[in-house]
């Protein structure tokens, strides 16, 4: 027979807990970083360019064309050097930006006074919301909604009845993205909840 120490749980019989999924979590004072206009989100940025490796000519290996950005906040990484103009590279890195800290940072949401984003309301139509993954909007749309998914622990109906879209409106939302679909299946699984097909 064990003998449990004070305070200590009893073992599951289901097996043991699945840990948490841990998102990036700072204090944001204003909107998600992903929602801020390129010269706000650079401000919060080390902006750095190199060379760049590979196939793509002369110039590209002499010149420092490849862009590097860091948000400070974070310390999310994002860069891009495929491109053979510094400016080009340095759009390119800012949509990846985007992206990573649309999938890792999380804002704090109070249900009581939860409200959609200007944002989201202009591209919501009734309970839809149609958006192409390469549009402009989408990583503010895709962090507002995985805001929202992780707060309500990966409850998506929930979190669509929260965003005033249908719950296939929102999973097709998530889904456009294959990582951010990963994240929600893993937290979803990790609280025992059927993954999204």
């Amino acid at each position: 027979m064990r003998i449990r120490k004070p305070g200590q749980r009893p073992p599951r019989k289901d097996g043991p807990i699945k840990p948490d999924v841990k998102p990036i979590s700072f204090k944001l004072l204003s909107p998600h970083p992903a929602m801020l206009t390129d010269e706000a989100l650079l401000k919060e940025c080390e902006v750095s360019f190199g060379k760049s490796g590979g196939p793509g000519g002369q110039h590209r290996n002499k010149v420092e064309t490849a862009c590097d950005l860091k948000h400070v906040p974070s310390e999310v990484i994002a860069s891009a050097g495929e491109r053979r103009r510094q400016i080009e590279n340095r759009s390119m890195a800012l949509k990846r930006l985007r992206i990573k800290l649309a999938h890792k940072v999380r804002g704090p949401v109070d249900f009581r006074s939860f409200r959609p984003s200007e944002l989201w309301e202009s591209r919501r139509q009734g309970e839809k919301l149609s958006i192409n993954p390469k549009h402009r909007d989408y990583p503010a749309l895709l962090a507002e909604a995985l805001d929202v998914v992780v707060a309500r622990k990966y409850d998506v109906a929930g979190a669509a009845g929260m965003l005033g879209v249908t719950m296939s409106q929102l999973a097709k939302l998530i889904r456009h993205d294959k990582h951010a679909f990963s994240i929600v299946n893993r937290g979803r699984e990790s609280r025992g909840m059927p993954a999204l097909k």
